[in-house]
């Protein structure tokens, strides 16, 4: 079957596990017309099903790319606790200044997190965009990081109703053949509470939506519903092992949709 997904025109539903781990980089809006402390919400989630959050440990590294200069943001981090529909987390909020016109790619490396059911580490290095302007200025640049996905579409204002592609990189090169997570934000964080707001739409039956990329790292989903979707290379990773345990090392991508008026 996997021969048959592995298109970037297909995507199926496959029998994982319902309750997909995702890196949440969050902000209502990623698109700003004037310059702006752009506040950030780091939370570490099951955000489809609004379901269990998980504590996050501080950082190894946060910061964000704007025309190939970096800035670290682990400055403005400040701990705080996220409520989601079952507990509550230990999560982080920070703060992005944007400035100038043009992509600003907001980049986190969470300290590995210990899953005790699975008995394994993750670690979702997580991408997200912000854009001032309009302008494209390299939302489709790699960065070098151990595992990336590099968006094929714009990722700030994709059109509900059409798709996104993305390639999937490994220590720089295209990775096939690697399962790709797909989840939406069915309750967005109520940037002042910093809890999760009202589900719009229910978790899907059957599992985890999966798409499998191609020969050349490459998977296309079609984006069904405006909003936050993000998606997750499980294990795309170089690093295998932590503390001596094994180490699913992740690629994350949020990107936002929009319906047109």
């Amino acid at each position: 079957m996997k021969h048959l997904l592995a298109t970037a025109a297909m995507v199926a539903l496959l029998a994982a596990p319902a309750n997909a781990h995702f890196q949440l980089i969050y902000s209502p809006e990623p698109n700003l017309t004037d310059p702006a402390d752009l506040p950030l919400k780091l939370i570490f989630w099951h955000p489809m099903e609004n379901g269990h959050a998980m504590d996050m440990a501080a950082p190894v590294e946060f910061f964000s790319v704007f025309k190939g200069e970096k800035t670290d943001l682990i400055p403005s981090l400040k701990p705080i606790t996220f409520k989601g529909a079952e507990n509550e987390a230990a999560a982080y909020e920070a703060t992005l200044p944007v400035k100038r016109n043009g992509d600003y790619v907001v980049v986190l490396v969470p300290a590995p997190y210990f899953e005790v059911a699975e008995d394994v580490y993750i670690q979702q290095i997580t991408k997200s965009f912000v854009n001032k302007g309009g302008l494209p200025t390299g939302w489709n640049e790699p960065l070098g990081l151990p595992t990336e996905i590099v968006p094929l579409n714009k990722p700030t204002n994709i059109v509900a109703g059409s798709s996104f592609s993305g390639r999937l990189l490994s220590q720089g090169k295209p990775l096939a053949d690697a399962e790709i997570e797909i989840e939406y934000i069915a309750a967005e964080p109520d940037m002042t509470a910093n809890s999760a707001s009202t589900p719009t739409v229910s978790a899907m039956p059957g599992g985890a939506i999966v798409a499998i990329t191609d020969a050349d790292g490459v998977f296309t989903f079609g984006i069904p519903k405006a909003g936050h979707w993000g998606f997750a290379a499980l294990g795309s990773g170089p690093a295998k092992e932590h503390d001596g345990k094994e180490l699913s090392q992740d690629a994350v991508i949020w990107i936002r949709a929009y319906d047109l008026k």
